[in-house]
């Protein structure tokens, strides 16, 4: 799978590991930013990633900034993302399974590394269920193109 990967300066170190973690899972990594540890604004970074996502470019993305919370409301913006802020499996397996989400976003701050391998996993491997859940993506998607 490719995968789109940003943070800002509150997340690099995070996305350090994450990169080392998705090439282990045999998953390509384009990494859009920050390259330090210097302070940077989310928004770029995150615009970056969900660029990729919205256009087709990449499968997925993942943000890190602070909270994941100011990443996931600019991707959000973009057409056709779903961005949602995990701390753990079970909202990583639940925002996959029921909406779909292909921009995961992650707390620098309160998530340890430890976890992170597991939630990735999680997050990468459960697939979308479809169903009612489809119904309600078309209704969000419709309000995307202003048809609502």
């Amino acid at each position: 799978m490719q995968i789109a990967i940003g943070s800002d300066h509150r997340g690099y170190g995070m996305k350090l590991k994450l990169a080392e973690v998705l090439a282990g899972l045999g998953h390509v990594a384009t990494d859009e930013g920050t390259h330090g540890t210097e302070s940077c604004d989310y928004p770029d970074i995150s615009s970056a990633v969900a660029r990729m996502v919205s256009s087709g470019e990449v499968d997925r993305g993942i943000l890190i900034c602070g909270t994941g919370i100011g990443m996931a409301i600019t991707a959000n913006k973009f057409p056709g993302v779903r961005a949602a802020t995990c701390h753990d499996e079970i909202t990583a397996e639940i925002c996959r399974r029921h909406n779909d989400v292909n921009v995961l976003c992650l707390s620098g701050d309160l998530l340890g590394e430890s976890r992170l391998d597991n939630l990735l996993r999680v997050w990468i491997d459960t697939e979308f269920e479809g169903g009612r859940h489809a119904r309600r993506l078309e209704k969000i998607s419709d309000i995307e193109r202003g048809w609502c």
